[in-house]
């Protein structure tokens, strides 16, 4: 059972109630919500996720896992980590991040994937790690390279996403490649 990962400056443990409100406010900002999946939810859909969430298991096939990201000095909430577990092949995950306007560029989400790359490959052990980016999204990509990801695909167009056809690319990092790396 999942309870939480230490960085030198953060803490991703599961996401809790109180979280609602500050969950809330980034995923409701437009500079944030731009290159995300989801729409801006509400602050009862927040509350609702946040409680669907308290009741999965890490690694449950077919389903995404949020990890809060909070900073350990203060606890305040910065993001969340996805953790997708796909039902065809469980020896896989997927992985996305979402930062709070305000933390972006600081190296937030690259401490943070780190550890979560580190638990996916040594805890879980799992094979295969993948992520997709939008292409305009460029510290995405940059953070996915930084991260010893590869590009494996550029889906051009593919993707209706929030009124207009958007490319995705997709990077993947295998086991044996970030034991190299680390």
């Amino acid at each position: 059972m999942f309870t939480y990962l230490l960085t030198p400056r953060l803490m991703l443990r599961r996401l809790q109630l109180t979280d609602t409100g500050a969950m809330f406010a980034y995923r409701s900002d437009p500079l944030v919500a731009r290159y995300q999946g989801w729409e801006v939810p509400s602050r009862e859909k927040i509350q609702a996720f946040i409680q669907e969430q308290l009741n999965l298991e890490m690694d449950t096939p077919g389903t995404w896992f949020q990890v809060g990201i909070t900073l350990r000095a203060s606890g305040d909430l910065l993001g969340d980590c996805g953790l997708h577990f796909p039902q065809h092949d469980p020896r896989q995950a997927e992985v996305g991040i979402t930062l709070a306007h305000t933390y972006q560029g600081k190296g937030y989400a690259s401490e943070a994937l780190a550890a979560v790359l580190r638990y996916i490959f040594m805890t879980l052990g799992k094979h295969r790690v993948t992520a997709s980016v939008d292409p305009r999204n460029k510290p995405s990509l940059v953070l996915m390279e930084h991260l010893g990801f590869r590009q494996e695909a550029h889906f051009r167009q593919s993707l209706w996403f929030k009124g207009e056809w958007a490319d995705d690319i997709i990077f993947g990092l295998l086991e044996s490649e970030w034991k190299v790396r680390n």
